[in-house]
């Protein structure tokens, strides 16, 4: 969809990166950090002083204490921060439990170390999760699960409710948790983000992902952390340490100072609702129908009921017709399963947003 995007000149609603600049503080950090001639390898697990920035950001909003020294890496985003950590565990004939729709690099890190990705496919009318049926899916075999909240491409989040039933089920088991929470910082509406360190059982079996590119609209940067146990961490560094080894070092020096302003995080929420709520209101076409999105920067929409177009076809033709681009929903779904939804990223310029609106509110199928 963006090279279908680019080739036609469209307005680009698809892939999740913002299309607007970060903070001139955090630019002016990094350059300070390379002047200063902090331009060779950082260690292994990252800066020290930005390990400590991470576990006293987590320790204040989930109340987890984590070890600077042994459970904090420092990563090359959070993509592989997630495949260092299945690669760490999954060995050939070991399942793992996947909700779709999900992120698309999950998939491929399970099958690349001989893993058997086990899919449960969220209904499509409010992506909950079925409890039961996940218990179902856990077998003898099942070595790890993936959770992702606030959860891409739906915009949909965990409840403190499904944590701890998430928690419950886990607990006599020895599976592994992976939870991707590169939206940390952004929910809306006053929701909490429960974070599986704020679990005790979770947080014990779990490999915590996050993202600074994500947080700061630098996702160019792939700069990401992951928290977990110090046993399990152990592990993760094997992996890590010959693979990637250390990570960008004047971008970490940058980040450990920036976040010891709390608001550069705190604020997030806010800013991406405005955009949220600027995208929605401005939408007026009635073959479009939605849930607001609880968080990501992600928004769905909904046409089944004016239009039994595929997904993936209405989406080419959007950006052929009308040069405005967005994701199938489709794509990220068990078996390509089309349930008539496309996915529009708002982390963009009110201009752009603007532009898109006017396409979308001007759109008769």
């Amino acid at each position: 969809m963006g090279n279908l995007a680019r080739q036609h000149n469209a307005t680009d609603l698809s892939q999740g990166f913002p299309n607007f600049g970060t903070d001139p503080k955090l630019l002016n950090l990094v350059s300070d950090a390379m002047l200063r001639g902090h331009n060779q390898y950082a260690p292994m697990q990252g800066y020290y002083g930005l390990r400590e920035v991470i576990v006293s950001k987590i320790e204040k909003l989930h109340g987890r204490v984590y070890n600077p020294e042994t459970e904090v890496t420092v990563t090359v985003g959070a993509t592989q921060a997630l495949f260092t950590a299945i690669s760490a565990f999954v060995h050939p004939g070991d399942e793992v439990i996947v909700f779709k729709p999900a992120y698309d690099c999950y998939e491929p890190a399970i099958e690349a170390n001989g893993g058997i990705p086990v899919l449960i496919q969220l209904n499509n009318d409010d992506f909950k999760v079925d409890w039961n049926h996940f218990r179902s899916k856990l077998s003898a075999k099942t070595r790890m699960v993936i959770i992702n909240t606030p959860h891409n491409p739906s915009g949909t989040i965990l409840s403190k409710e499904d944590m701890f039933q998430l928690q419950e089920i886990l607990r006599p088991t020895n599976c592994i948790l992976i939870s991707d929470e590169v939206y940390e910082h952004i929910v809306f509406d006053g929701e909490p983000h429960e974070s599986a360190s704020r679990f005790d059982d979770l947080a014990a079996r779990s490999f915590i992902c996050a993202s600074f590119g994500k947080t700061f609209h630098v996702t160019g940067w792939k700069m990401g952390y992951c928290v977990a146990p110090a046993s399990l961490m152990y592990e993760f560094q094997k992996i890590h340490q010959f693979a990637v080894f250390s990570v960008d070092h004047p971008v970490q020096r940058a980040l450990a100072k920036y976040l010891k302003n709390e608001a550069h995080y705190l604020e997030l929420s806010q800013f991406y609702q405005q955009k949220r709520d600027f995208f929605l209101n401005g939408l007026t076409n009635p073959m479009f129908k939605y849930t607001p999105s609880k968080g990501t920067y992600f928004q769905l929409l909904r046409y089944g009921h004016i239009s039994l177009e595929a997904d993936e076809q209405l989406a080419k033709r959007l950006i052929i017709d009308y040069q405005l681009a967005c994701i199938p929903i489709s794509s990220f779904n068990e078996g390509g399963q089309d349930h008539k939804l496309l996915r529009f990223c708002f982390a963009k310029t009110e201009e752009t947003l603007e532009k898109a609106l006017t396409i979308l509110n001007s759109f008769n199928p």
